[in-house]
């Protein structure tokens, strides 16, 4: 598949410079860092949010944490949850399954960033598919994420 049409296009509209990186298929984040000979931490994942309203939201956390729900909603002063696979699906319509790119405003999503990751000095993210990873300098990630709300948006597995 390679990388996702909508993220290709994001990033060439924000003129980020990127690189791709390939990795033997895996269906966990962690597994692709291990296989990429990446640091786990710089591997940013997409986790697809919805609330009570069935509003969308993109929690970006590091790939060796996981998702702090309770925070979140105190953040929001709302509560969500995971959206359903079936929500991911049909957001993600032009990835692989599972394959969540963590780039929520090329989909219109509210974005929750894990400030963890603004201060790595490179970032890796899934492309939209189970091979590639688009590789980025820390500056432009956070390019990347404008506009999201930084906070403490995950716990340690």
């Amino acid at each position: 598949m390679g990388i996702a049409i909508t993220v290709r296009e994001y990033l060439e509209d924000l003129d980020i410079e990127y690189d791709i990186v390939e990795h033997p298929l895996n269906m966990t984040s962690v597994g692709i860092a291990h296989q990429a000979d990446l640091p786990t931490n710089c591997l940013a994942k997409g986790v697809l949010l919805k609330d009570e309203s069935d509003t969308l939201s993109l929690a970006v956390i590091p790939a060796d944490r996981i998702v702090d729900l309770a925070r979140i909603c105190k953040t929001l002063e709302h509560d969500v949850e995971l959206a359903s696979e079936a929500d991911v699906v049909k957001k993600f319509d032009d990835c692989d399954t599972g394959a969540v790119p963590p780039i929520g405003n090329a989909y219109a999503l509210r974005v929750l960033l894990d400030e963890r990751l603004t201060k790595e000095d490179e970032v890796y993210l899934e492309a939209g598919d189970h091979h590639g990873l688009v590789h980025v300098k820390g500056a432009e990630f956070r390019r990347l994420m404008s506009g999201a709300k930084n906070g403490a948006f995950s716990r340690a597995v």
